[in-house]
């Protein structure tokens, strides 16, 4: 089975189980928050079409889904965080860093540079959004900073991933069906 199947098959069941909406989106949103998973399997496709989805359907509730995706995310960057900060010196011995030791040196700077920034800014940022958190960890970023940043842009980053479709379909649905 190929990606495209398994979001196939996850917008199906959504749609035929609307009470575990939430949940699904939650789990989407760990992975595609968790340290290099969304480098492998892009999320974000599949959130995008059950916004599609909450639009479509008046049985869901917009306002739930955006939570349970914005704390999905917050916790998946979270957990890449704390194996970062905690397992850092494991961590750079392994592939990729170990072929870069001076991505280390280099991340710290840029934290110290951006700050929470750089946690906001990577969250909307494909490739950056799962690896920026642990970077973050093994740079030592004050974790208070970190947290802040994490949780406030993983709500925002929620609501702007889940909006144009869930509008958009409503949208839809109102003029022309």
């Amino acid at each position: 089975m190929d990606f495209a199947a398994y979001t196939t098959m996850v917008r199906d069941f959504v749609v035929a189980h609307p009470n575990w909406a939430a949940a699904v989106v939650f789990a989407l949103s760990f992975g595609e928050s968790l340290a290099f998973v969304s480098l492998f399997l892009p999320f974000w496709a599949m959130l995008v079409a059950i916004g599609a989805i909450i639009g479509g359907a008046d049985s869901f509730n917009f306002w739930f889904i955006v939570f349970a995706a914005g704390s999905g995310a917050a916790l998946g960057d979270w957990l890449s965080f704390w194996l970062g900060y905690h397992y850092h010196e494991k961590i750079q011995a392994m592939w990729p860093l170990r072929n870069h030791p001076n991505l280390i040196e280099k991340g710290k700077v840029f934290f110290d540079k951006w700050g929470a920034w750089a946690i906001i800014l990577a969250r909307f940022s494909g490739p950056l959004r799962a690896s920026v958190p642990i970077a973050a960890g093994i740079a030592q970023m004050p974790q208070g900073k970190f947290q802040l940043a994490n949780w406030s842009s993983a709500y925002l980053w929620a609501f702007v991933l889940l909006t144009p479709g869930a509008y958009g379909m409503k949208w839809w649905y109102e003029y022309f069906v």
